[in-house]
């Protein structure tokens, strides 16, 4: 993979029903998954940002701006410039325009 798949440009929901062997499972956002006291999320825009979407307080998503860069086409360096929250690494395993499979290369969970 020398660029990004266009697919990973959306919104994704974690499927962490699916998380297997250190790779993280995302579906795109509207895919119809079963209910979870909350899933963490992100969005991936094509200008380089990069939105975090953890659990926040009553199973509500929050959100956290940032910015992504790839030199390889097959990983992104996620980074929240102006906020404590600390950066990391996501290869990418598989990405299509139903499953994004991820894997968090510096331990930081995705």
């Amino acid at each position: 993979m020398s660029e990004l798949p266009p697919e990973l440009f959306r919104r994704w929901v974690h499927s962490y029903e699916e998380d297997a062997e250190g790779v993280t499972v995302y579906r795109p956002g509207g895919h119809p998954l079963p209910p979870a006291r909350g899933r963490r999320g992100m969005e991936i825009v094509p200008d380089g940002t990069f939105v975090d979407r953890p659990i926040g307080s009553r199973d509500v998503p929050g959100e956290v701006v940032g910015r992504w860069a790839s030199e390889d086409g097959r990983t992104l360096v996620v980074s929240f410039p102006g906020t404590d929250r600390p950066g990391r690494a996501l290869e990418i395993v598989h990405c299509d325009k139903d499953v994004l499979k991820v894997r968090v290369m510096d331990g930081t969970r995705c």
